[in-house]
């Protein structure tokens, strides 16, 4: 980890001395330009065969391939455009085994992060019919079957990190879940997704602003853990943004007439509500520790900017949240653009600003302080930021005016 923090503050401080050869948008350009088309053809442009890491070794069964596949798939259900489906189904076909498993996919880890890509797999098979598609998500979905949980019945994040509740997690795990249960029509599961949420909520969420601490420790064993609530100290923004997404993104796989529907779009309206409050009053977008922008050394983040606007246009659009989030959503996409989006001398489009990582324990030990957020690297085209900032773009273009 050591070795790779150090390659990324270099390739930061390379990309930071890049970017002055390279110009910011103009204001006159954020709604003349797919925003969304030109960062996926970036990806494109930069991971041709496969997502490779700062030390250019393939990234494996990563997460972050997931959700720039998800974002990618996006665009291309809008634009028709078939070199981003090639593109999709090219990057899932390195996985596939010949034997029905996944290469690089540890079943056994019980790493939440691992069954997020399940999702690229069922939308393949919804758009192929290939019977490989479906085999490989139901390889992945059989992970939940055994996958550790709390005494209430929420997925740990990972083995490794035993009796933990992470925000990231439920991005990872759910969207797949609920997509899996209606695609293979079992309804029993649904209760359970709903309850991932609900226990986030219960366990996570700070009284007075509605946030959501970025972890929770039900034995309270962690150093980050609150010895009384179990809670961690800060409130990340990224782990915030995968818990929006993952909420609007579930229910569109989750049936209508459930009797758990209607807390799940409770919980999303008490969450964009305590996210509104915490955007920035001038630049509007929102900063690595979300409630504490003005103190020294917190900065604007591309990733959880993103997802917030992502969330805020998507819940708008399908009528979970009220208008006034359309608004604030449209705001912060413009500060998106003005704030992360430069124009390279290689012709494509490159976004600043996302950290490259931010958890909680392991070794090196993460202590969830404020310190510990601001000082993990932040750097120019991450695959997560990327993903996120697509999202969003896409989300812009089908707001309309």
């Amino acid at each position: 980890m050591n070795y790779l923090k150090v390659l990324a503050v270099c390739a930061g401080v390379l990309m930071f001395v890049g970017c002055a050869s390279q110009k910011n948008v103009q204001r006159r350009d954020v709604e003349q330009i797919d925003y969304a088309r030109e960062l996926s053809n970036t990806i494109l442009y930069r991971w041709p065969d496969s997502l490779t890491r700062l030390d250019g070794k393939s990234a494996g069964w990563s997460y972050d391939i997931g959700l720039y596949l998800d974002a990618i798939s996006n665009v291309y259900e809008r634009t028709g455009d078939q070199r981003f489906f090639d593109y999709i189904q090219k990057q899932m076909d390195r996985f596939l085994l010949p034997d029905g498993k996944i290469k690089y996919y540890g079943q056994e880890l019980y790493n939440i992060d691992y069954v997020r890509n399940g999702e690229i797999m069922l939308y393949l098979y919804e758009k192929t019919g290939q019977r490989k598609y479906a085999d490989a998500a139901k390889y992945i979905r059989q992970q939940l079957y055994k996958h550790p949980r709390t005494s209430e019945g929420g997925f740990w994040h990972k083995k490794v990190y035993p009796y933990q509740m992470w925000l990231d997690g439920l991005y990872m795990g759910q969207p797949f879940y609920a997509h899996y249960s209606s695609q293979f029509n079992e309804q029993e599961n649904f209760d359970d997704v709903a309850k991932q949420f609900i226990l986030m909520e219960k366990n996570a969420r700070d009284s007075k602003t509605g946030l959501l601490h970025h972890a929770w420790d039900e034995k309270r064993e962690q150093k980050w853990a609150d010895q009384v609530t179990g809670k961690s100290p800060n409130f990340w923004g990224r782990a915030m943004g995968w818990y929006g997404v993952a909420l609007v993104d579930v229910l569109d796989y989750f049936p209508k007439d459930h009797p758990k529907r209607g807390d799940l779009i409770a919980i999303l309206n008490r969450y964009v509500e305590a996210v509104a409050k915490v955007q920035h009053a001038k630049n509007n977008v929102w900063y690595q520790v979300l409630d504490q922008a003005r103190r020294e050394g917190n900065y604007p983040e591309a990733s959880a900017s993103s997802m917030f606007v992502y969330t805020m246009l998507k819940g708008s659009r399908l009528g979970y949240i009220p208008q006034t989030f359309k608004t604030a959503g449209l705001k912060g996409y413009d500060g998106l653009i003005r704030e992360f989006i430069v124009k390279g001398e290689d012709g494509h489009y490159h976004l600043n600003g996302t950290v490259m990582v931010s958890g909680l324990g392991g070794t090196p030990y993460r202590d969830g302080t404020y310190n510990y957020y601001i000082s993990e690297p932040v750097i120019q085209d991450d695959p997560k930021g990327m993903g996120a900032f697509i999202l969003a773009a896409n989300e812009r273009q089908l707001a309309g005016k």
